[in-house]
């Protein structure tokens, strides 16, 4: 994975310059899913990385109370202008700008492979309410499709997750339980423009320069030609839900 980094604030803001393409093209997470993670309604929901909101919708359209830590402004700025009831702070994992024992849940949507995990789980240890919970989500594509996979190599890049991405780190903290897993199938469907904010949306692409974007976008609009129905190419995901208990 290639990081772009600003030392002046921290890993992975290459997304501050594509969050416009992010907001538009990034897929949301299903209410089941979230369900799955957070429980039932009304929990105090803390959740980090926020971005633009896409994990935080979903959770507040549930009924929970939330409240959304993302470092970067040029993110959280369209999660405020999309949920202006819900307070968004400026902060990361490492340093959440909360009280202890604050939250039920703290969850992190497609982020926690950005989180230095001793410290980020040190803190989110310290704010959750005992018995609270950890939750984990990442959406990644059905690369059991040829197409998806073709997809995924020539233009937004292979992703997964194993258990062992999240079960090491968070087992091995002796803060939290045992990490349960559950997967949750969804589709997105994307016009042309879509996919081709999506793939500006990658972090990788994100640090290219124009000429060597162009190939990459002209990679992913060949393969959106071949496989398009009637203007609309439906992209399977996967929705890997990890989630487990304070100690």
């Amino acid at each position: 994975m290639i990081v772009h980094r600003d030392e002046g604030r921290g890993p992975a803001t290459s997304f501050a310059g594509v969050a416009e393409e992010y907001e538009r093209a990034r897929p949301g997470y299903p209410e089941d899913a979230a369900r799955w993670l957070v429980g039932e309604p009304p929990l105090d929901v803390v959740d980090l990385g926020a971005g633009t909101g896409k994990l935080t919708r979903t959770l507040v359209a549930l009924g929970h109370r939330v409240t959304a830590v993302e470092p970067l402004p040029e993110m959280s700025a369209f999660l405020q202008e999309a949920l202006p009831a819900v307070t968004v702070l400026e902060g990361g994992a490492e340093a959440i700008p909360l009280d202890d024992a604050s939250a039920d849940v703290v969850t992190a949507a497609q982020a926690f492979h950005w989180f230095d995990h001793g410290p980020a789980l040190q803190e989110i240890a310290r704010v959750l309410r005992p018995g609270g919970r950890l939750a984990l989500v990442w959406n990644t594509r059905d690369e059991a499709e040829p197409w998806v996979a073709q997809l995924s190599s020539e233009a937004l890049g292979t992703e997964s997750v194993e258990r062992s991405d999240v079960a090491a780190p968070v087992e091995e903290s002796r803060l939290f339980g045992e990490v349960e897993r559950m997967t949750f199938p969804h589709t997105q469907r994307l016009d042309l423009p879509l996919l081709l904010d999506l793939v500006r949306s990658r972090s990788y692409c994100a640090v290219m320069t124009p000429a060597d974007r162009a190939p990459v976008l002209e990679r992913a609009q060949r393969i959106f030609e071949q496989h398009a129905v009637d203007g609309v190419l439906e992209l399977p995901y996967m929705t890997e839900c990890f989630r487990a208990a304070r100690l």
